[in-house]
């Protein structure tokens, strides 16, 4: 392994592309230590600094992990997230077999709240309207994946289950069907990329300056009206969303006007 000074690319990314590359190759399995700094800086010719910041480079793009007193060791694949918010509904109303057999979703807190700007907006009412909100966390055997909320209308859930610090045993949008007496009928996803708040980056166990996928996910009934706004945080790097659709034919070409095949 070595570099190349005369190259216009910075040494630490020749470094981080030829990392990478040992990665995907398989020469690094997920879970396995990297050699120790002073190592790798031996082996490319650099200074230890320039390893810094190729590992921290990797760390941010998800690539790596470091453990104080341990080590380097490679973080392990991308999860990918075979759906957007689509996915909470499966293909017969209800959670798809192999979600919930990869992830664990965990309740973590119910109360009311100040609606934050995206919420309020969503459900066209002032920034800081109280709702009631559920929080939850989504676990894999070896990390937490998703930061989420749902978000309702006070004035709709009051005295209602969704107030209760409870899990259904089913997704919670049937049980708001069923108490709300109001079916599910349209949804719109928009996603962005942000920095993560303090609060995020911890529950996450990613760095600050690591960016995450954020979901903002509206539910309305058959009258276009909101019935639930749901958020879910990301680790960027760490995360891709795979959609897969149906493309349609081509229409066929209309038949041509009779009056001007006459003229």
């Amino acid at each position: 392994m070595s570099i190349n000074p005369g190259a216009a690319e910075f040494p630490h990314r020749q470094i981080a592309a030829q990392l990478r590359e040992r990665i995907r190759r398989g020469d690094w399995q997920p879970g396995e230590r990297l050699p120790s700094i002073p190592a790798m800086a031996e082996m490319f010719g650099v200074a230890k600094q320039t390893v810094q910041r190729t590992v921290d480079q990797l760390r941010v793009e998800g690539i790596l992990i470091t453990k104080p007193g341990s080590g380097t060791y490679v973080r392990g694949t991308r999860r990918r997230l075979n759906r957007l918010s689509r996915g909470r509904y499966g293909a017969h109303r209800g959670y798809h077999a192999d979600l919930a057999a990869r992830y664990r979703q965990q309740l973590t807190g119910v109360g009311r709240e100040a609606a934050p700007p995206e919420v309020a907006d969503a459900f066209g009412v002032r920034d800081g309207t109280e709702m009631l909100v559920r929080r939850h966390v989504v676990r894999t055997d070896d990390a937490t994946v998703e930061v989420g909320a749902s978000w309702f209308r006070v004035t709709d859930a009051t005295g209602t289950s969704l107030e209760r610090l409870e899990a259904f045993g089913r997704p919670l949008y049937q049980e708001a069907e069923e108490v709300l007496d109001r079916r599910y009928a349209s949804a719109t996803d928009t996603i962005s990329a942000r920095q993560p708040s303090r609060e995020e980056a911890e529950i996450l166990q990613i760095r600050p300056d690591t960016p995450v996928l954020h979901l903002l996910h509206v539910a309305f009934d058959e009258t276009r009206k909101p019935i639930e706004v749901a958020q879910a945080t990301w680790p960027g790097p760490m995360t891709t969303l795979t959609e897969e659709y149906r493309i349609p034919g081509p229409s066929p070409e209309p038949d041509p006007d009779p009056g001007l095949a006459l003229a």
